[in-house]
């Protein structure tokens, strides 16, 4: 399931279940809500998983005694509120498929605040002749597409031939943001008077008629 950057706010946070004092879990909310048929306010939820909370343990005999079904609650809380609630569930595995990475989460955290940063750095990249940035953004796939269209417009301006091998070993989703890269690599090597041998990919001066790389022909 896919994480989105705002769940990033909730990495920190620690509940426990006061039925067995456990840690809740971080999971996904359900996209309907049992009770009103409305979401939950919240794309997380923190729920109890402990299988051996009283909560969990007690439920399956009031339950059947009380409606005559099959169920039982696990203890949610929402993040960030102090609202909490006893969740009807129907079997010991549910919300169990629904946990959230916290691993990746803090891997898109980490990779989220770097794009944060590139951006914040295309201010100044071409007075300071800094590529990293716009490397960053251009060759991360995930990153806002207006922030890496906006780091392809620099790239002439910085003028740097390091871009290149990157740019040319990357492959692009956006046919579009390709095209503009593709056409500023030949901007950068007009200005350096080079340009790229046809048949082994490796930069030789402009006027070249031979690569002196493999040896090849050129013209």
């Amino acid at each position: 399931m896919d994480l989105s950057n705002h769940c990033f706010q909730y990495l920190d946070l620690k509940y426990t279940c006061p039925h067995c004092e456990q840690e809740l879990t971080m999971c996904h909310a359900p996209p309907i809500h049992v009770g009103d048929g409305l979401g939950w306010g919240s794309e997380i939820l923190f729920i109890c998983l402990n299988d051996d909370c009283s909560l969990f343990k007690n439920g399956w005999e009031f339950i059947e005694q009380q409606y005559g079904h099959n169920g039982s609650y696990r203890y949610m809380r929402l993040p960030n509120s102090n609202e909490s609630n006893n969740m009807m569930v129907g079997s010991k595995d549910a919300f169990k498929g629904s946990v959230v990475d916290i691993e990746e989460l803090k891997r898109q955290n980490s990779r989220f605040r770097r794009e944060k940063e590139a951006i914040s750095r295309l201010d100044t990249c071409v007075e300071e002749k800094n590529l990293e940035p716009v490397l960053f953004l251009l060759l991360d796939k995930y990153a806002d597409i207006d922030a890496r269209k906006r780091a392809a417009g620099l790239l002439v301006e910085i003028n740097d031939i390091n871009c290149i091998e990157p740019l040319r070993n990357f492959s692009f989703r956006d046919t579009h943001l390709e095209q503009e890269i593709n056409m500023a690599i030949s901007k950068i090597l007009k200005a350096h008077y080079l340009k790229e041998c046809v048949h082994c990919a490796e930069l030789i001066k402009l006027r070249a008629k031979f690569c002196k790389h493999c040896r090849q022909e050129v013209l």
